[in-house]
């Protein structure tokens, strides 16, 4: 029964806002007021630069991260720590402090990556990163290392409740990225 209360604790913890908290304590402008309206770490970088989008990175990573860590620490079933990576991840796209109107999930999606198992998060970070040099398009590189995520899921860890979370996790990265797609395939994303 205990296990089941890392649940609603993984929720809750991904409903804090770092872009949010970020700005308001280095008196920036609201993220979901300005720039692309997103409270995620790359539109904090368009509105206060590289420091306060590091910190937000940061935060964002570490609420999807912290959840999984105690939940494997407390040794729980796959079905449990599957559902603790989905409702940490669920919570920074719905947090129930900020309106339900959260970021697109991708800092906190690595978080909980590198939570299942740390090979699995590098290898979405390093897919990121390659991808990133590569093109110079944040969005791209997050869409690429989405869509790579289940597979090395499989590979790495091949917990089959852990590739159908991160698979459905992914679609909704790519759902919540369609208007970067739509401008990637139009030859309009920076």
């Amino acid at each position: 029964m205990m296990d089941w209360l890392l649940v609603p604790l993984a929720y809750l913890t991904g409903s804090v806002s770092s872009a949010i908290i970020v700005c308001k304590m280095m008196g920036l402008a609201d993220p979901r007021e300005n720039g692309s309206g997103n409270p995620g770490a790359t539109n904090v970088m368009r509105i206060g630069g590289k420091k306060a989008a590091a910190i937000t990175l940061l935060g964002d990573a570490l609420k999807g991260l912290l959840p999984v860590l105690l939940a494997k620490a407390l040794a729980v079933d796959s079905l449990v720590l599957s559902l603790v990576v989905f409702a940490a991840f669920l919570g920074h796209l719905y947090p129930i402090f900020f309106e339900f109107k959260g970021g697109k999930g991708v800092a906190t999606s690595l978080g909980v990556t590198l939570g299942v198992a740390w090979l699995l998060g590098l290898v979405v970070a390093a897919t990121w990163f390659v991808v990133y040099k590569m093109g110079r398009i944040s969005s791209l590189a997050a869409l690429v290392a989405a869509t790579l995520t289940p597979l090395y899921v499989w590979l790495i860890v091949g917990d089959v409740k852990l590739i159908i979370t991160f698979t459905v996790i992914s679609l909704i990265l790519l759902w919540r990225h369609k208007s970067n797609i739509q401008r990637l395939l139009a030859g309009q994303e920076s």
